[in-house]
């Protein structure tokens, strides 16, 4: 009787032990399970879904996602040159430029893998232009951290390219600070100038034209010269008269000859020039013409320099909408 009992009992003991086993089993593995869910998340680029860090520490960024990434105050360990935003970047954003690590210059082909990998990067977020995405060894890269990769078609596209930069950084909220004093911003001269600007055709002189081809830059909606203008009700009508990928669709490269054919018909021009108001070579020698001495709008006192014109972050962009401001006031009295 009495071992029977003990025989009943041990065998209730190891049932106990065993489910409780089981219990515990099933517990880690949820937890393991929860937890591995808190500390990533999907993040779709395209078509793709890339699991990256729901809380990135350590950052490696390139091209576009630069100055945006900068300014949002995400926790950078290393950056590509962006030569072309230092002017257009205030104190601290400058010193926080200068101080981090250049892993990469300022094409996609001299990104250093190496000095990507010895930063320990936790997320790395390419802001390359997609037609020159093939430059990139991505499965390099993807065996250093999880890869993001989200550049612009065309200039104008930095406004979505920087967000999703941002989302991806954890840093959403102060990106949406800045893009909404954009807005605000571009909305109010907007309004200011929507008698002014009424049914006038613009055209726009870039800086990246050849002066040793005898080139000038035509840049159309879309352009880096003409989308912040275009939030304020500018219209650059007309398009490339052979179209391609990328910037060519928005932009072309007529011979100093062609001026009066693409230029003679525009009723305000206005074209870049440097942070400081200096004005580029490419473009200088577009002014110097006589055939730009010739052109309507310049004899109606209507060509206008716009400075800031390659700003990708809402923060620069503003900088550009204080300059169209000051360039575009005569209008107001016409």
């Amino acid at each position: 009787m009495f071992a029977r009992r003990t025989s009943g009992l041990a065998g209730a003991v190891a049932l106990a032990l065993a489910l409780t086993a089981c219990g515990s089993s099933d517990s880690d593995s949820s937890d393991k399970a929860k937890e591995k869910e808190e500390t990533t998340r999907e993040f779709t680029v395209g078509k793709e879904k890339v699991s990256i860090p729901a809380h990135p520490e350590r950052i490696v960024a390139t091209g576009y996602a630069v100055p945006t990434l900068i300014e949002s105050d995400a926790p950078l360990v290393g950056i590509s040159s962006w030569k072309r935003g230092e002017p257009m970047m205030d104190t601290e954003e400058k010193a926080t430029y200068d101080k981090l690590p250049k892993v990469a210059g300022e094409l996609a082909s001299e990104t250093n893998y190496e000095a990507i990998a010895e930063a320990e990067p936790d997320l790395i977020i390419l802001g390359v232009p997609i037609p020159v995405l093939g430059d990139i060894d991505m499965k390099r890269l993807k065996s250093i951290a999880p890869v993001v990769a989200v550049g612009p078609m065309v200039p104008s596209e930095w406004r979505e390219v920087s967000r999703q930069h941002a989302d991806a950084a954890g840093v959403l909220k102060n990106y949406e600070k800045s893009q909404g004093e954009y807005e605000t911003k571009a909305a109010g001269l907007k309004t200011k100038y929507a008698d002014a600007l009424k049914g006038l055709k613009f055209g726009h002189v870039g800086s990246y034209g050849d002066t040793s081809k005898g080139t000038f830059q035509r840049e159309f909606n879309g352009s880096w010269g003409t989308n912040a203008a275009q939030d304020v009700g500018a219209d650059y009508v007309g398009k490339p008269k052979n179209p391609g990928p990328g910037s060519k669709s928005v932009s072309e490269y007529p011979s100093m000859e062609e001026l009066p054919d693409s230029l003679g018909t525009s009723d305000v021009i206005t074209y870049s020039v440097n942070a400081d108001g200096s004005v580029p070579d490419a473009v200088q020698a577009v002014l110097d013409s006589k055939l730009w001495k010739n052109l309507p709008a310049v004899k109606n006192k209507q060509a206008f320099p716009i400075a800031f014109t390659e700003a990708a972050t809402y923060g620069d962009a503003m900088k550009t909408l204080d300059a169209i401001d000051k360039s575009l006031a005569p209008l107001l009295n016409k």
